[in-house]
């Protein structure tokens, strides 16, 4: 029976992506906790190392004091006056002024005052705590102190250490903001935190008065200039009004501008037309007075007239006693003709009172005239000379104009000159200390809690890192798992690794862990294929020494167990080992056969105590690989297969050889034996990629010596070897 024909339709190496994609769809987490099991030590150790490096490095650090003052920064100066400061009103939310006002807390001019102010540039101590030591002369100690020549440079240096160590944080959403100082000594933490506050309010308020100085200068040149501008054109004002004649008085309450004077033509214009009208009105009176006079014969000033009232009376009297008598007497009557002589008397009287009643009322109305008509001419002269004025105060309200508007420049400039004058001698600030510093009574740093769970994290991601870059770095093959998952090989099982004892004397106690381990990968052979386990079966791995001798003797034990004849053939011919457990020797064997002998008989031996029997590997040849590419080994095959039922070989290495390709062409099926923590999986790749261009149908892979206390998932194996044995001890006892 020729092996080839077991290769029909059987998957070969290829076809186990759909396994491999089974392993890499393992949960991230169980990825991540197998590669923190398998290099736990690792871990445990980095972590461990890095928590004491912290708790060391925490222990012998100097302890440091951090002293803090809390200022507060207004956005707009408090004003002491009612005036304004030189500088530009801004947006409260201008963000702008605060960064530069942390920009100047943090200045090296600032720093370096403090450390002026406070005596640090000539204290050798205070360079010698910060570790400051230098070649230049100037940090040469001469009779304990430093010379004087070398202050500028160490006030530099004083001010970039303060700097270094000084932290201004601004609190969110407030105008206070906080300044720390961190230094080994206590007191001078303190001083330092107050000191910065102070001298930023004295810079502050320094920065304002200087702005001022500047101000005040710049105005005192324009009001030079304006005061000599000023003076030109009032003088140029009075010259030309001397030349024009153009006389104005200041109106009560002016200030000499132009809306404060007024010309005397103007005043005696408005007087004269006043009289003027005044004289119109009395003319028309005087006038109604005497035509009313001559239309009636008697005026209202006749009738007013206390003595023609008189008269009037007396000739009404006598005309009543005329009438008397007329009833009587003739009017030749003497006292009749008396009375008549009365009468005519009385009228004469009366005639002459009423004309000089209207004589008057006459000479009244031509006064009238005569004054309104002397009136009327001044003020036609007045309107003359007026409109003179007017053409000639043309150019003299234009002078007047710029007298006005250099005067009105003068007065702001000096009125602003007198504000900054003020402003600058009260000292507007806008900064004030909310919480000095005090001394501190407990360190800063360094802090031991805070530092061991920074160790504790340092040590974390380090290890992390270092474990994930084993994984990377290692290859070997640790789990069970990793058959499938880096080798693309189904799973037939994993063989525990021996702990006392040989492979031999485990295979006859039928309780061990080898025995369970063997009988698992026998279970699983059952399912390779439609009739089961494998006739033909070449076991192989990599290299030497990772157990695949111990497995084929255990898989023909393991058959020949289950009522089945089995044989076992040593194929490794170069280092043969099979007729060691048989104690026989390899006079004869397999290569005898390969050689051309036909007695396979003569060849074989049995194993009793197994219950399998054996062939050796026969002497060594010069080279077994031109044995294994003849026909030979196929016929050796399907010979066996006649008597057996099943046909174990044990083949030689995969990687440097030629004889391992050679049997599993012949073969139905290879298992692949895989050495846990022995062997890299690159190198177990290219033995299987050897195999697969055998054209070799490889059906799984086996992990031996495999050792599950080390394993990522150790704890599951144990209990699956030991099932039903812990529970049997304890019957037992």
């Amino acid at each position: 029976m020729n092996a080839h024909t077991f290769h029909s339709g059987a998957p070969a190496i290829g076809s186990t992506p759909a396994q491999k994609g089974e392993a890499d769809r393992i949960p991230l987490i169980r990825q991540y906790l197998r590669i923190a099991i398998r290099w736990r030590y690792v871990v445990g150790g980095m972590i461990a190392g890095c928590v004491l490096l912290g708790l060391i490095a925490t222990l012998l650090m100097t302890p440091k004091y951090t002293a803090e003052t809390m200022i507060e920064i207004s956005r707009e100066s408090n004003k002491v006056t009612d005036l304004r400061g030189v500088e530009r009103e801004a947006s409260v939310a201008d963000q702008e002024f605060y960064q530069t006002q942390y920009g100047l807390l943090q200045s090296r001019a600032l720093s370096e005052r403090v450390a002026s102010q406070l005596k640090l540039v000539d204290d050798p101590k205070f360079f010698e705590m910060y570790g400051i030591s230098s070649k230049d002369p100037a940090f040469q100690v001469v009779n304990g102190r430093y010379p004087a020549s070398g202050r500028l440079s160490r006030q530099r240096a004083a001010g970039a250490v303060l700097l270094k160590h000084i932290d201004v944080s601004p609190t969110r959403l407030s105008r206070l903001v906080a300044i720390r100082f961190t230094s080994p000594d206590q007191d001078i933490s303190a001083k330092v935190a107050n000191a910065w506050a102070d001298n930023f309010i004295q810079t502050n308020l320094e920065r304002k008065v200087q702005a001022t100085s500047y101000g005040r200068n710049a105005l005192q040149r324009q009001l030079a200039e304006l005061k000599d501008r000023l003076d030109a054109s009032q003088r140029q004002l009075v010259s030309y009004a001397s030349a024009q004649r153009i006389i104005n008085l200041p109106t009560q309450g002016g200030n000499g501008g132009s809306g404060g004077e007024r010309s005397i033509l103007v005043d005696d214009l408005a007087a004269l037309n006043t009289s003027l009208n005044q004289a119109k009105a009395d003319r028309i009176q005087a006038q109604a007075r005497y035509e009313q006079a001559g239309r009636a014969g008697a005026s209202t000033e006749a009738l007013r007239n206390p003595a023609i009232n008189t008269i009037r009376q007396r000739r009404a009297e006598l005309a009543a006693e005329y009438s008397r008598l007329m009833l009587q007497f003739e009017p030749g009557y003497p006292a009749a003709r008396a009375i008549k002589s009365q009468l005519d008397q009385l009228d004469r009287s009366l005639s002459r009172e009423e004309s000089r009643v209207s004589g008057s009322l006459q000479a009244d109305y031509r006064e009238a005239q005569e004054r309104e008509a002397a009136l009327q001419s001044k003020v036609d002269q007045l309107k003359t000379g007026y409109l003179d004025l007017r053409r000639r105060s043309i150019q003299y309200n234009i002078y007047q104009q710029e007298v006005d508007t250099n005067r009105s420049l003068y007065d702001g400039l000096l009125q602003r000159f007198k504000e900054i004058g003020v402003a600058g001698g009260v000292g507007i600030n806008n900064i004030s200390i909310v919480d000095p510093a005090e001394v501190p009574q407990q360190p800063s740093s360094p802090r031991l809690l805070i530092n061991l769970a920074v160790a504790l994290l340092a040590g974390l991601a380090l290890s992390a890192l270092t474990a994930f870059a084993l994984e990377q770095i290692d290859e070997a093959i640790s789990d069970p798992m990793e058959i499938e998952r880096r080798l693309g090989l189904p799973l037939l099982g994993s063989v525990p690794k021996l702990d006392s004892g040989t492979p031999k004397e485990a295979l006859l106690d039928r309780k061990s862990d080898l025995v369970d381990a063997y009988l698992a990968i026998q279970t699983n052979l059952s399912f390779s294929t439609e009739h089961g386990v494998p006739r033909s079966i070449s076991v192989t791995s990599t290299r030497p020494a990772e157990g695949k001798s111990t497995m084929a003797l255990a898989l023909a034990t393991m058959l020949a167990r289950s009522q089945r004849k089995v044989i076992l053939v040593d194929g490794d011919m170069r280092s043969p080992s099979v007729h060691h457990l048989g104690g026989v020797d390899h006079e004869r064997g397999l290569s005898n056969f390969l050689a051309g002998q036909d007695d396979i008989e003569t060849m074989t031996f049995q194993m009793t105590d197994l219950g399998l029997t054996a062939m050796s590997a026969g002497p060594i040849p010069p080279n077994a690989a031109e044995l294994l590419t003849g026909p030979r080994l196929a016929l050796l095959i399907g010979r066996l297969l006649e008597t057996y039922e099943h046909v174990v070989i044990d083949s030689p290495p995969v990687m440097g050889l030629a004889d391992a390709p050679l049997i599993a062409s012949r073969v139905e099926g290879v298992i692949y034996a895989v050495e846990s923590h022995g062997i890299r999986s690159s190198v177990v790749k290219t033995a299987l990629n050897r195999l697969a261009h055998a054209n070799a149908r490889i059906i799984g892979g086996v992990l031996t010596k495999f050792e599950a206390r080390k394993a990522h998932y150790g704890h599951g194996y144990e209990y699956g070897y030991n099932y039903g044995r812990v529970d049997e001890k304890a019957s037992r006892s």
